[in-house]
């Protein structure tokens, strides 16, 4: 090939120092030595949410291979989930990771984390692949504006040209844009300045607050597993629960919160739950087994005996809140406490008024509208060369390690498809 035809290095720019921002920019740039990877994060902080999750092990994925069952754990973009699973799954993931010295471990619950229980060692090795292949990262960048124009750079045709708060200007071949999800939709402007439509973010992944209730007075009793239902609603769900000092939180009520996310923003947060304790049992099935349990520890005391394995302080707190003397017997209790006591085990109501956000983990439901997206690349299907990864767009998982899944997922496709396209820029450029 003539020297003077020898092609310049093509420049990607990522925007967003998350986990997806990382996963495109350390791919593309080991999958494609043409291409200059820029990595711009707009805070001090990288890779923040790695840090933080799963109680600072971070959670990297979950173990669910099967691509049927794993796209039934996001509320928001299956069908388009299911197209780029088949590219990059949690197969794929585990993989990627043990290749770079990151074995994961699976907990009972089917959550993955490293055998360190350290999320230093996901960050870890991000940065050790992002030095390893030359990516060039800048921090306290935040995005003000992207022209998507033709500006002629050493003789090079650049697409974007990326303009920050600080007044700073970088142009690039390649965008993705991996920023996570907004809380507001003002926040989107510059994205839809772009010509993008975007779904109306509103928060999954919440605690319910119950200000003045009693139950918080349990604060830090767990149950392994209860049903959430939402009274006038489809929505409920189950699995662990946890008391805290707002309300309830745990599995059960993240999950719900997740399938409820746009519903439940809608009633403003105010809403009234019926709480099974006993999910074994519905209220007619233990009612036919009642008989026999107060029988059977008729002379024993009411708060001595818990004949259904529940946490003491929660059935000291039930039989109270039934009308139940914890010092009366079995053998004695009316009529009329006894069916309080029934109702309070497998439909007790709580009015919750209020969220909270889990710890730091803040996830959005909302963001670029998925049709717009090509799944199986992750590139804009009304702008070449600009692409999307992570949480930016319309697509949220349940609480278990399926957002990062999918950061992991959409940010190796990105990379993948902006590689592969350069190696045609190039192979053409030789012909």
């Amino acid at each position: 090939m003539n020297e003077n035809l020898t092609p310049q290095k093509k420049r990607l720019v990522v925007i967003g120092g998350g986990a997806a921002g990382f996963f495109c920019a350390v791919n593309a740039a080991r999958l494609q030595p043409m291409l200059q990877v820029i990595l711009v994060e707009k805070t001090s902080k990288l890779l923040s949410k790695v840090r933080v999750s799963g109680g600072g092990r971070c959670n990297v994925t979950h173990a669910c291979f099967e691509i049927s069952n794993l796209v039934k754990k996001y509320p928001r973009g299956q069908r388009f989930l299911k197209k780029s699973f088949h590219l990059f799954n949690t197969t794929h993931c585990v993989n990627w990771f043990e290749q770079r010295g990151v074995v994961l471990k699976t907990e009972t619950d089917g959550r993955m984390f490293s055998i360190t229980d350290s999320s230093q060692t996901i960050i870890d090795c991000l940065l050790r692949e992002a030095n390893k292949y030359g990516v060039e990262i800048l921090m306290n960048r935040e995005v003000k504006g992207i022209q998507n124009s033709k500006l002629k750079i050493q003789n090079e045709e650049s697409l974007f040209e990326i303009e920050f708060a600080q007044g700073e200007r970088t142009e690039a071949d390649y965008l993705c844009i991996a920023c996570g999800g907004y809380p507001k939709s003002s926040m989107y402007d510059w994205l839809l300045a772009m010509g993008h439509t975007i779904e109306q973010p509103v928060p999954s992944l919440f605690t319910f607050n119950m200000p003045g209730n009693p139950i918080q007075a349990l604060m830090g009793v767990s149950v392994e597993k209860a049903t959430i239902k939402v009274v006038g609603t489809k929505l409920e769900d189950d699995g662990p629960l946890l008391i805290t000092h707002w309300g309830l939180s745990g599995p059960a009520v993240l999950k719900l919160s997740a399938w409820g996310a746009r519903e439940l923003a809608e009633k403003n947060y105010h809403f009234t739950i019926l709480v099974n304790w006993l999910p074994q049992f519905n209220e007619q099935l233990l009612r036919e087994n009642w008989q026999s349990i107060r029988t059977q520890h008729a002379a024993q005391k009411t708060g001595n005996r818990n004949p259904f394995g529940l946490p003491s302080r929660l059935w000291i707190y039930l039989l109270n809140q039934s009308g139940i003397n914890e010092d009366s017997r079995w053998a004695d209790m009316p009529a009329k406490e006894q069916n309080r006591l029934i109702k309070n085990l497998v439909a007790q109501e709580f009015e919750v008024k209020g969220k909270t956000t889990f710890k730091e983990e803040f996830v959005t439901c909302g963001g670029i509208n998925l049709p717009e997206i090509d799944p199986q690349t992750m590139q804009s299907k009304i702008i070449p060369h600009l692409y999307f990864a992570g949480e930016i767009m319309n697509v949220d998982g349940v609480t278990g390690g399926f957002n990062f899944q999918h950061a992991w997922t959409s940010g190796w496709i990105a990379a993948n498809d902006i590689a592969n396209d350069v190696s045609h820029q190039f192979q053409n450029i030789s012909a």
